[in-house]
């Protein structure tokens, strides 16, 4: 028996601490399609998907929630998606990845945008492509996907006259464009970092090169999960994609590397940033060091004299000669000019 079948299907791994969506109805939208038709509809009950999906035009379900079990297993039961499909749907902290059914493919994916303040949000995405139909989970709304319905209902280019497999690939399309949009604030803001660096850098400085390097590391973990998704997806083993898809497919993955290998670019960046601002303050200390070793080295023999001219003998030379002390004084600011002009002989000030 596997560790499914003690527990309920649809909740098996599902994250239940309370999030954003939660308390906001599941809206579940379809589009059905073809060269010559086009229909948009708020499906309120799920059980008419199963018709819907039998129809020759294409289905586009999508889910906005999957915080509603009780809705992602309606969806999966009239479309026909295995239980441990509907716990990684359900489950938001899945690491991209696909997985073939055969009647139909699974991919989970992170959806990235950024979110102001330098930083990028991400939720996960489903997309299960099956024949003539497409359903993809979010887990809130607003998306990526608005200029892809925005072409369906205009009827622009060739989307409406292909069938499922390119919606399915307009969709990931989407997705690995907007990552394009954060590592281009990534850019922005790594190059502010390297003109405070250069400039005056603080503290702050140093907070914003590992709050930069964390952020870095997290998109990493989303990219090259979804370089092997591509990979694999553009490769063709599937039938459920035809092979003029394939092509399109293969510029996603040329995508994917391209982010991919910038996210790679960003990390060396900061890594050598960090060099740059730890050696500035190593330098920035030796400055200190160095003015405050000279003064302590001039003040040296200008303290011996002072000592020597307080010791409180009966017998000391010249101690009762009128000009004793302007004469001490005198001899301390030759020795000190003599000191300074040495030091800036050589080069130390």
């Amino acid at each position: 028996m596997s560790r499914h079948d003690d527990q309920p299907e649809a909740r098996a791994g599902v994250d239940e601490s309370p999030g954003p969506a939660r308390g906001r109805p599941v809206t579940v939208t379809v589009i059905e399609y073809d060269g010559s038709r086009f229909n948009e509809q708020t499906c309120t009950r799920p059980g008419d998907l199963r018709a819907l999906i039998l129809r020759p035009t294409v289905t586009w379900i999508n889910a906005d929630g999957v915080h509603d079990i009780g809705m992602v297993q309606a969806i999966g039961d009239a479309v026909g998606i295995h239980p441990l499909t509907l716990e990684d749907i359900a489950n938001t902290r899945q690491r991209p990845k696909i997985e073939d059914y055969r009647d139909y493919l699974y991919v989970a994916v992170r959806m990235l945008a950024p979110d102001g303040d330098g930083e990028f949000r991400s939720e996960q995405v489903s997309l299960v492509l099956g024949r003539g139909y497409v359903v993809s989970f979010q887990e809130q709304p607003g998306d990526a996907f608005e200029h892809i319905r925005e072409r369906l209902r205009a009827g622009a280019g060739r989307l409406r006259s292909e069938g499922a497999d390119y919606l399915f690939y307009a969709l990931l399309d989407a997705i690995v464009d907007g990552y394009f949009s954060v590592i281009e604030v990534f850019g922005e803001r790594i190059e502010a970092v390297e003109e405070e660096v250069v400039a005056e850098p603080d503290r702050e400085t140093l907070q914003a090169i590992y709050a930069l390097k964390r952020s870095l590391v997290a998109l990493r973990r989303s990219v090259w999960p979804l370089r092997d998704v591509v990979a694999e997806l553009e490769r063709g083993d599937s039938p459920l994609i035809r092979e003029p898809t394939l092509f399109y497919l293969r510029d996603v993955y040329d995508h994917t590397i391209e982010v991919a290998e910038t996210v790679e670019t960003y990390r060396d960046t900061m890594s050598g940033i960090l060099d740059v601002y730890l050696s500035s303050q190593s330098s920035r200390m030796n400055e200190i060091i160095k003015v405050l070793t000279i003064i302590a080295t001039i003040f040296i023999p200008l303290t011996f004299i002072a000592g020597v001219y307080g010791m409180n003998f009966a017998y000391m030379p010249e101690i009762r000669h009128p000009w004793g002390y302007p004469a001490a004084l005198a001899s301390m600011a030759v020795v000190a000019a003599m000191m300074l002009l040495y030091f800036r002989k050589k080069g130390w000030i």
